[in-house]
């Protein structure tokens, strides 16, 4: 059964070109515009087994919805990759001590982010 991956972008264009990456890597894609639709969606019973999220998004950036994943039970141990224009160290810092798995800074092509979800994500 393919592996399902949440990915959690403001950017139309982003969440198309990640999604279609993804489905040729294998991939089941779920679809999130904010931290806190990817939230409702958790808490509706969405089960995937990666997240992947940007950080600067509007009504919950993904720094807080990864603190907000985290607090569930049923999602402590899953990785969650950011992807991201961040690159300053204070915020991969945070995003570390709140639960993130990896922090990858865009541009990433398709070929590195699979290579990259081959490490966090066993059997992917």
């Amino acid at each position: 059964m393919a592996k399902t991956i949440l990915i959690v972008d403001d950017s139309a264009t982003m969440l198309m070109s990640l999604k279609s990456a993804l489905s040729l890597g294998g991939f089941q894609v779920e679809t999130a515009t904010n931290g806190q639709v990817a939230l409702d969606k958790l808490k509706a019973g969405l089960k995937p087994n990666l997240i992947i999220t940007d950080i600067n998004m509007p009504v919950m950036g993904g720094l807080e919805m990864i603190g907000k994943v985290r607090a569930m039970p049923s999602c402590r141990f899953f990785p969650i990759l950011t992807l991201t224009t961040e690159s300053e160290s204070a915020k991969r810092d945070e995003g570390r001590r709140l639960g993130a798995t990896g922090w990858l800074v865009k541009p990433v092509s398709g070929a590195d982010l699979l290579k990259v979800i081959k490490q966090v994500l066993p059997g992917a």
